[in-house]
């Protein structure tokens, strides 16, 4: 990944505003359901620092975008959410876990908005490309975030969602496996088949400029 320091910042912190937003999103939804728990513990915010896992946050990331390991991929640290206080504990875990993945969707329709308004817009030399790549930028990195977050797997939100359809046997399976799974994710990581992500990603993509732009 050949990038200058601009597009490094660039790039960085479209990145953290994907991860915290979607973070955010969690703990409001659960706020919004009962559960106070995010909140108690400083986490319903915009803060990066709230949120940050120096791992996944910011050395794996940085090393990307730096062109030291060949693809950009990173992590925060999961907010908190106590299924005890919610209202309707199954499906209230369902619209918390679904709340991270719809947030960035949000955010990627919001930057397509902004591209459009940009491209049709006569607002001289001041948004030229470096404004187009910073909301492409942003844009993909939602969209990458939402997919990925979607995989049908623990611990990741789509393991959640896919929860709330599962019969109580199957779930428990599920939890009690999970540090298999986790090392299900990490061949997958390993292996490179997240780059595969990139083909909903952009099909997603196109659609929503189809739609806006």
């Amino acid at each position: 990944m050949d990038i200058n320091p601009g597009q490094i910042a660039i790039f960085y912190v479209a990145f953290l505003m994907a991860l915290c937003f979607h973070e955010f999103a969690h703990g409001f939804v659960a706020k919004l359901r009962g559960d106070d728990t995010a909140e108690v513990m400083g986490r319903l915010t915009m803060n990066p620092m709230a949120h940050i896992d120096w791992v996944g946050t910011v050395i794996f990331p940085l090393l990307a975008l730096s062109g030291v390991i060949p693809f950009l991929f990173g992590w925060a640290k999961p907010v908190p959410v106590n299924p005890r206080n919610l209202k309707d504990q199954k499906n209230d875990m369902f619209l918390v876990a679904i709340a991270g993945p719809a947030s960035n969707v949000l955010l990627a329709l919001i930057g397509v908005i902004l591209y459009g308004v940009l491209e049709r817009g006569d607002f001289g030399v001041g948004h030229s490309a470096f404004t187009r790549e910073g909301l492409n930028v942003f844009i993909i990195f939602n969209l990458f975030l939402a997919i990925f977050n979607m995989i049908p797997i623990h611990p990741l939100d789509g393991g959640k969602v896919l929860a709330r359809f599962l019969p109580y046997k199957a779930n428990r399976w599920l939890e009690d496996n999970q540090m298999m799974l986790n090392i299900g994710l990490l061949i997958l990581f390993v292996t490179g088949f997240f780059r595969y992500l990139a083909y909903p990603v952009y099909l997603l993509d196109a659609g929503l400029r189809y739609l806006f732009v």
